[in-house]
């Protein structure tokens, strides 16, 4: 079935043996996750129209050119559409990038009953560099907010199909192995700050870069990623995550006016901590999945240091957070942030 449902869409033709590629040694593997099956559409403060995954897509692709030491996978998941409204389309493209050149762009179909990532799995396996295991290798995610309990409607498209980070953890393992988990995972989603998120994806990576509260739909910045070979100096990925973190955290504190948060986690060091607050988080997390369609519960965000559970000597541990309060609102005279977002239930009162 993935052979008949990915062939039909091949744009290029695979080149790797043509002589204008060039014969570099591959040094980086970059995959994009694109969600684009939802309202990504946004204004300026000038009024112009943006379509943010759409921006991704081409700003990966630019990424892509600008490396001619890596081999980049951009996955892009579309809205459903048909054609004269009777045929579905395929609603997932598919590129691949080697030493700055394209090398290969499909149509795929999304439209799976579990949002899986089998076929952009297997995409990955045909297409990689596998001979090689010393690549340091970048994992990128961008979308809304990933649910942490099991809720319907995080596809526009497909309202009824379940997609969490436990989705997304399982995806992240159909990619990695023993040997290739990834050195860095970018969660350019609203709310990835969580001691549940950064614990569930902690397997398959070395460091995460997460936004804790909201995140702009500018989403990070790609830059730094341009030419590797340069600004991963030495392959050192911890201060190369810092570097990205403080860059996408300069770009966002000149364009709004909300809080910007951006955090970098060690994953070894984190690791004391979140296993230290795991239960009192599932418990929440329990409680708003039970309540779900209750308005005894009011659900809040709030920086974990603000509850006494989660306020242990260890929540620094870790963690360097990027912080910049709201210019204006409630939360303007907050100043820092311990790097990690909780649920504070509140029972509302009866009016």
């Amino acid at each position: 079935m993935f052979l008949n449902s990915c062939s039909a869409g091949n744009f290029l033709e695979h080149k790797s043996d043509s002589s204008d590629i060039s014969q570099l040694p591959i040094k980086y593997s970059i995959l994009f996750i694109i969600h684009g099956d939802g309202n990504y559409l946004y204004h300026d403060t000038n009024g112009k129209k943006h379509i943010a995954d759409i921006e991704v897509q081409k700003k990966a692709e630019w990424i892509a050119k600008q490396n001619p030491q890596a081999e980049v996978f951009i996955f892009h998941r579309k809205p459903k559409e048909h054609f004269l409204f009777f045929l579905p389309k395929k609603d997932g493209e598919f590129y691949y990038y080697r030493n700055g050149q394209p090398i290969e762009n499909k149509l795929y179909w999304n439209n799976q009953k579990k949002s899986n990532y089998e076929t952009e799995a297997e995409f990955y396996k045909r297409y990689s560099v596998t001979n090689q295991n010393d690549l340091t290798r970048i994992f990128l995610y961008f979308g809304h907010e990933i649910p942490e309990h099991s809720l319907p409607g995080y596809d526009a498209s497909y309202p009824e199909r379940i997609f969490t980070i436990n989705t997304l953890s399982t995806g992240l393992n159909k990619f990695t192995d023993d040997s290739s988990k990834f050195d860095l995972i970018i969660l350019s989603t609203c709310y990835g700050g969580t001691p549940y998120t950064i614990g569930k994806l902690s397997p398959f990576t070395n460091f995460i870069i997460a936004s804790p509260e909201n995140l702009h739909l500018s989403y990070f910045d790609l830059e730094p990623l341009k030419h590797l070979e340069l600004n991963l100096y030495k392959d050192d990925v911890n201060s190369f995550a810092k570097i990205f973190a403080k860059n996408a955290f300069e770009r966002l504190s000149k364009d709004v006016h909300t809080t910007v948060s951006i955090a970098v986690y060690d994953v070894k060091r984190v690791g004391e901590y979140i296993n230290s607050v795991q239960k009192y988080y599932d418990t929440a997390l329990t409680d708003i999945e039970e309540d779900s369609f209750s308005i005894s519960t009011k659900k809040e965000r709030c920086d974990c240091a603000d509850i006494s559970e989660y306020r242990l000597p260890t929540i620094n541990e870790g963690v360097d957070m990027f912080y910049r309060p709201p210019l204006f609102g409630r939360s303007n005279n907050k100043q820092t942030h311990s790097g990690w977002e909780c649920y504070s239930l509140n029972e509302k009162l009866n009016q």
